[in-house]
């Protein structure tokens, strides 16, 4: 203690179950500071994932299709997820196999710049599925 008095640093126990005890000295108030800059680093290194997503019906025509297509091909270029979703209303829930081909075809017709990452899943009344750009 005397010696961190002496340098006017701080005295941090570091192991305390040691025998002695392990201490440093050290100014403390840097210590955490270049520890919460090191934290905002990694941060703002690590990938942040957008998602996209794109909504179509269960009778959705060829030329709407191809529109959505090629948004989702730019999405999946620019590195983001898409989510496609076909939506159901009202009593158009009794075309599922509708909504399921829709979404298969899309998986197919983006197949170059994206992977399906699950299948169509069916939640309420919309059928789901995500997928991944290729890198």
């Amino acid at each position: 203690m005397e010696i961190a008095n002496q340098l006017e640093l701080d005295l941090v126990e570091i192991s305390p179950q040691a025998t002695p005890p392990v201490c440093r000295v050290m100014n403390y108030q840097k210590f955490l500071y270049d520890q919460k800059k090191k934290q905002k680093e990694i941060k703002s290194k690590s990938a942040k994932v957008v998602i996209k997503e794109i909504r179509l019906g269960p009778q959705t025509d060829d030329h709407d299709f191809e529109f959505k297509t090629n948004h989702a091909i730019k999405f999946l270029k620019d590195g983001c997820k898409v989510k496609v979703d076909v939506y159901f209303k009202g009593r158009s829930i009794v075309y599922k196999d509708q909504g399921e081909l829709i979404l298969l075809k899309f998986a197919q017709a983006v197949e170059e710049y994206g992977k399906p990452e699950q299948l169509p899943k069916l939640e309420g009344k919309r059928m789901i599925m995500i997928l991944n750009p290729k890198k």
